[in-house]
């Protein structure tokens, strides 16, 4: 619980971040807790672009990582677009960071986690040395074929949600700024050679880190 200072029992946040430890310093006391600045990971992509079975995928092959999915999280409590979703983004941030004390590197897989204009501005996102970004993408057509091949009950067969995501996984194609997300096209690749590509995206984030 970085957030709580040990010396004072106060609760921050926004704790006064000093690199040369590096250490979280309570704004309230003055006290320095020492802690893991590391790199986060994350793996995004519009929906039906393979983000949920990549990360099923690579599950247990990749164990120098810890590797999450987004929506595990999601309740109807973080559904406020009029603030941008704030709380969800700031909640995860804050899950990534204090598994990441444990020495663990954190990969996290998701849509709006992928927009760095979510993240790079939140309070949590200080305790961070890094954030790589990653984005699957595919062709148009492949990507309505897939959202109308998933079951009627997640609702992706409905024309405003193919079409959001269609703009959305074009967003990502178009998008040139930073910082950077790497793309990786999943449209005529078979999922091994998809996962290879992200573990190895992976890997090369961290020697990268180092």
């Amino acid at each position: 619980m970085i957030n709580v200072c040990f010396q004072c029992g106060m609760y921050h946040a926004d704790k006064i971040i000093d690199p040369s430890g590096p250490f979280a310093v309570c704004p309230e006391c003055g006290y320095k807790h020492p802690f893991r600045q590391s790199p986060l990971v994350i793996v995004s992509g519009a929906s039906g672009t393979g983000k949920t079975t990549v990360c099923q995928y690579l599950l247990g092959k990749i164990t120098q990582a810890v590797l999450l999915d987004s929506d595990i999280l999601w309740r109807p409590e973080f559904n406020t677009p009029d603030i941008n979703y704030r709380d969800f983004f700031e909640t995860w941030l804050r899950v990534c960071k204090n598994i990441s004390q444990s020495g663990q590197l954190v990969v996290l897989f998701g849509a709006g986690v992928g927009v760095p204009e979510n993240i790079e501005n939140r309070i949590e996102r200080r305790y961070f040395s890094k954030i790589h970004y990653l984005a699957l993408i595919c062709s148009d057509e492949t990507l309505f074929e897939r959202l109308q091949q998933r079951p009627v009950w997640r609702g992706t067969r409905e024309s405003a949600y193919i079409e959001e995501s269609i703009r959305f996984n074009r967003w990502f194609k178009t998008y040139d700024s930073q910082p950077a997300i790497k793309l990786i096209d999943t449209t005529n690749t078979p999922l091994e050679e998809t996962a290879r590509q992200v573990a190895s995206w992976v890997d090369e984030s961290v020697r990268l880190s180092d």
